[in-house]
């Protein structure tokens, strides 16, 4: 699925995060397909990485910001497309490659947030796929990121983690200035929530 697929557009400047809680879930998208990784083409990734992933999770996330602010959702959708197409061309997991797919989560989980908020209605008035959709084509991709590189499990729920601690603050904070960020819900609800619902 296409970096176009799956999303409409949306400025941030225009995005209104509403104060009631969200009903959609990322999930665990990202670590469930995580095992695609046993592609028989993969390339080897390397042990670790010789640059610092927490800075470059940072400075990706405030690109993408700037773009997302400036351009909109549309033209950072295209961008993080164009991204995965150059860098995916190398024999090796880079630097590069990962700000791709730490923008790709990153810009995926933000519009799936919005959207999370918005009455289904409204969303398909809008031309909007679900929070749902988002989560699913994203993980789709990003699987499919790690996988040519054959990344170990163990790697990819470690940059998860990176991403959703220090990239998503500094992600949200540039898009929202003054508004209280959002805990990120990725996991499955616990018992007591469940009970909730």
């Amino acid at each position: 699925m296409t970096m176009s697929e799956g999303h409409a557009p949306l400025r941030a400047d225009r995005a209104r995060i509403p104060g009631r809680r969200p009903r959609g879930r990322m999930g665990c998208a990202l670590l469930a397909l995580a095992v695609l990784i046993g592609a028989g083409h993969a390339m080897a990734a390397p042990e670790e990485p010789d640059w610092n992933q927490s800075e470059n999770i940072k400075d990706a996330a405030t690109r993408l910001a700037q773009m997302q602010r400036t351009q909109g959702a549309t033209r950072a959708f295209a961008f993080i497309d164009a991204c995965y197409k150059t860098h995916s061309l190398s024999s090796n997991y880079t630097k590069a490659f990962e700000a791709c797919i730490a923008q790709d989560y990153l810009e995926t989980q933000i519009l799936a947030l919005i959207y999370s908020r918005m009455p289904p209605e409204t969303l398909k008035k809008m031309g909007a796929p679900s929070p749902e959709l988002l989560a699913r084509t994203m993980g789709q991709r990003i699987a499919a990121a790690f996988a040519t590189y054959n990344m170990p499990a163990k790697r990819v729920r470690a940059f998860k983690k990176l991403v959703d601690e220090e990239g998503f603050p500094v992600f949200f904070k540039a898009l929202f200035p003054g508004v209280d960020m959002p805990v990120p819900r990725h996991e499955l609800p616990s018992k007591d929530e469940k009970k909730k619902q």
